[in-house]
């Protein structure tokens, strides 16, 4: 039955789509406007979901036309949603609050291209993202995870040059074979079930050939869309010639599509399919990305490729809360701790690589370029930018008290609980290379010079990422009751450690000295792979390989 409130997933869903139908009728400079007042609707009915989960304790529910599965369809939002809804909601209006100065029609003009598509693109994003998080069956989520790419692959090449086309081209050819695997996978599950709404495959599942097919194939569909390591073909070059905001868009808000369809077909379809090999599986993509990109990171000359390649290694991050999650005893996934960890390990992401990347784009605008070498006096010319970006780039590392630190403790207390000792190395270590390149980028802006300031940025754009930056630390409120005592000898010595260890890193790899020459000739090890898996015969053979290794595990102690 649908419940209280149930009709405002609809609303969440229709509201942007609706503006964006608006936006394209009325044309001129009215998609801005219409983009505006419909940030502010979705804003109030996400908030209002929100106050409804809260009130009834349970999922809110709606059956469109009154059919309940299977012959009908079932929006839902439990708490995994509500959370996704009302973060994404407040870093769409971040983004359309930067966006402003960017993205405006320029006066004398009724109309521009790049404006026009922009506000259209970004509220079909959101609705997307919407749709993504209230849909109750496999293949309405097959429907939204394809409207958001159709929707994330024209930000890519708003510019409309060669190069960045090719690099949105890029980007859609992949996402579509992972979407051919996902939709295989979802005609094996309707072919051995006879439905695929979530609920009723959970109660019906089983670990048969079937089954276990469907779920590597995916799974491997859904992490080529999220970029996860190594199938990131299309992420490095898709951020190199995007503007900022709709960096910000793909980083933060995108990849969260096809991340969080994994955590439904984990959690939610098939808990009990899972292995606990294949849970370790995923978090060891997730660990090597972060060692791999965070490597290569420092090894960028440009601001903007530096924070995708963060990007890259921040994905790594969502995916160690699966194995913590993992309950032996059972042999399922389990809601808990590390769920709850891994959730606001998302939405501390998605706030703080959005400011960071609108605080990069803050630099390229007052610059006329992002060369890191040659940033020094850029603190003193814009401190607000600056700020946001130290901000964010505290908050990726999970120092105090930000959310990704309370994330941080929930999913470390969780593997201690199951004794996997070694998700905690990663979780701790992980840090230390999210430091090198935060203070690598500190370090020249800090530094005494002159910056050449081309041309003034907008006020409002550097509050909006300040805003979002600060958001990363407010999180930390959801859940503070983990955090015991902060100014405790070792949590002071954790900190310590992460700063000094991402300061000798930044030293050790980001710089040209003899003394450190076997170093930095070592790392260029990492950049010639990088250029090789982002070729397409690398590219499609990784999607193979992972796809048959999640099989195999997935195949383990049955």
């Amino acid at each position: 039955m649908s419940t209280p409130g149930g009709l405002l997933l609809a609303l969440a869903v229709l509201v942007p789509f609706v503006g964006v139908l608006a936006g394209l009728v009325l044309g001129g400079r009215n998609p801005q406007r219409v983009a505006f007042v419909t940030m502010v609707a979705g804003l109030g009915i996400a908030l209002a979901i929100a106050d409804h989960f809260m009130r009834s304790g349970g999922a809110v529910v709606y059956l469109l036309g009154g059919w309940s599965p299977p012959l009908g369809v079932a929006l839902r939002a439990d708490a995994p949603a509500v959370v996704m809804l009302l973060g994404v909601a407040v870093v769409i209006c971040g983004i359309g609050a930067y966006a402003r100065a960017d993205f405006g029609t320029p006066p004398g003009e009724r109309e521009a291209r790049a404006p026009f598509t922009f506000w259209l693109l970004l509220l079909a994003v959101w609705g997307s993202l919407n749709l993504v998080f209230v849909s109750g069956d496999l293949f309405t989520l097959y429907v939204a995870l394809e409207l958001l790419t159709f929707a994330g692959v024209p930000l890519v090449c708003l510019d409309g040059k060669g190069e960045t086309l090719r690099s949105a081209l890029r980007y859609l050819v992949f996402a579509l074979l992972g979407s051919v695997l996902y939709l295989l996978g979802a005609v094996l599950l309707y072919g051995a079930y006879g439905t695929l709404d979530i609920a009723l495959l959970a109660a019906q599942v089983r670990p048969d050939p079937a089954t276990l097919a469907a779920a590597a194939l995916m799974t491997t569909g859904l992490l080529a869309k999220t970029a996860l390591f190594p199938l990131h073909i299309w992420l490095p070059p898709a951020h190199a010639g995007a503007p900022a905001a709709a960096s910000a868009v793909l980083s933060a808000l995108v990849v969260k599509g096809s991340w969080f369809l994994v955590v439904r077909l984990w959690f939610d379809v098939m808990p009990g399919v899972v292995t606990f090999s294949s849970a370790q599986l995923l978090a060891g993509m997730g660990a090597a990305a972060i060692v791999f990109a965070s490597v290569v990171a420092l090894r960028q000359e440009r601001l903007k490729l530096l924070v995708a390649y963060s990007t890259l290694a921040q994905i790594g991050y969502l995916f160690l809360m699966f194995p913590l999650a993992f309950d032996v005893a059972s042999g399922a996934m389990t809601h808990g701790p590390a769920l709850e960890g891994g959730m606001l390990q998302a939405l501390s992401h998605a706030t703080a690589k959005a400011a960071m990347f609108m605080a990069a784009g803050l630099v390229y605008a007052a610059l006329g370029h992002d060369r890191i070498a040659d940033m020094g006096g850029v603190a003193r010319a814009m401190p607000l930018t600056i700020a946001a970006f130290a901000l964010s780039g505290l908050a990726l590392m999970g120092i105090f008290p930000s959310g990704a630190y309370v994330a941080k403790k929930l999913m470390l207390g969780a593997a201690g609980t199951s004794g996997q000792w070694w998700w905690e190395l990663v979780l701790n270590g992980g840090a230390i290379f999210t430091a090198g390149y935060v203070v690598l980028v500190l370090s020249r802006a800090l530094r005494p010079g002159a910056a050449v300031v081309v041309a003034p940025v907008s006020r409002i754009g550097e509050l909006a990422a300040l805003s979002l930056a600060v958001m990363s630390f407010l999180l930390a409120l959801a859940n503070a009751g983990v955090v015991k005592n902060p100014l405790a000898p070792s949590e002071l010595a954790n900190t310590a450690m992460v700063l000094v260890g991402g300061a000798i890193l930044s030293l050790l790899l980001a710089r040209r000295h003899d003394a450190v020459r076997a170093a930095w000739n070592a790392v260029a090890l990492f950049e010639r792979l990088d250029q090789t898996l982002r070729r397409w015969s690398p590219a499609c053979l990784c999607l193979v390989l992972v796809a048959v290794a999640f099989g195999a595990a997935l195949g383990m102690a049955r």
